[in-house]
C-alpha cells in the first residue's frame, strides 16, 4: 500500500483537494475519462461530507494491488437508506440527490458505511496495465557507519 494524501477539508480546502486528488490519479496512471470519472466521484464525496455532515471530513488516497482508492469519513447524522441505495436516477427537476448516483456509476466500486455517528465512503478505480510500480512502496535507501564513540556503535 502507498499512501497518497491524507488530509482534514473543509468547504474552503475542497478546490485545492480536488485538484491535488487529480495530480496524484493522474501520476498514478489514470488519464481522459477515467481521470475524469475518478476525481468527479471523490469530489462530489468531499462535497457532500461539506454540505450534509457539519461542513469538515477527512479524505485519505492511496494505491494497492493495481487499483488507486480513496476513502471519506465525517462525522455527520449518516445517510437516509433511499439515497444510499443510488440504484434509482434522480429527477431531472430535482436539486439534490444526484451526488451517490453519479458516485456509483463513476466508480468501479463504491462502498458506503453509514450510521448516525458518520459515513465512509470507499471508492475504487483499477488502474492501466504497466502502473503497478505506482502501488509499490518505493524503498528508502540509508547510510549505515560502524564507526563512531564507542567503537562499535551503529548509526543510521
Amino acid at each position: 500500500m502507498r499512501t497518497l494524501l491524507t488530509q482534514p477539508f473543509t468547504l474552503h480546502d475542497v478546490t485545492k483537494l480536488r485538484r491535488a486528488v487529480a495530480e496524484q490519479a493522474e501520476s498514478c496512471g489514470l488519464s481522459g475519462p477515467r481521470l475524469d470519472d475518478f476525481v468527479l466521484a471523490v469530489h462530489e464525496s468531499v462535497v457532500n461530507a461539506v454540505e450534509h455532515a457539519g461542513g469538515h471530513g477527512f479524505l485519505k488516497l492511496w494505491t494497492v494491488n493495481g487499483v488507486i482508492r480513496s476513502e471519506t469519513t465525517d462525522q455527520g447524522s449518516g445517510i437516509p437508506d433511499d439515497y444510499v441505495d443510488g440504484r434509482h436516477r434522480p429527477s431531472d427537476l430535482g436539486y439534490t440527490g444526484r451526488g451517490i448516483y453519479l458516485i456509483r456509476r463513476l466508480c468501479d466500486t463504491a462502498d458506503f458505511q453509514t450510521s448516525p455517528l458518520g459515513t465512509t465512503v470507499r471508492l475504487t478505480m483499477r488502474l492501466p496495465r504497466g502502473f503497478e510500480l505506482c502501488t509499490r512502496q518505493r524503498m528508502k535507501r540509508i547510510r549505515v557507519s560502524a564507526g563512531g564513540h564507542p567503537p562499535g556503535r551503529f548509526t543510521a
